[in-house]
């Protein structure tokens, strides 16, 4: 299994980050609708729970496949100083 960036809900600080659903948003936008009409969610970036809080998983391929994407998330995640580790290891990033 190849790791995955975690970017957290909670703040470097400690607090928890407005709007809370800021993870939905970031995947809904990188998702597409299907045959059935309901949202998936890419492969590259989606909302998942890791160690009971929610977070959005970014598969590290997303720098090559998609670098405004990934770069925009770094950003967004740099600006809000948001916790980023790897997925697994718990090594900060």
């Amino acid at each position: 299994m190849s790791e995955k960036l975690v970017i957290e809900s909670v703040r470097e600080d400690g607090k928890k980050f407005r709007p809370s659903d800021w993870i939905e948003r970031i995947s809904a936008n990188m998702g597409t609708f299907g045959p059935d009409h309901r949202l998936h969610y890419a492969d590259s970036v989606k909302p998942g729970v890791v160690n009971g809080e929610k977070c959005l998983i970014v598969d590290p391929s997303l720098e090559s496949d998609n670098p405004a994407a990934y770069q925009y998330i770094m950003s967004f995640a740099q600006s809000n100083a948001l916790r980023l580790h790897l997925e697994g290891d718990g090594s900060a990033v």
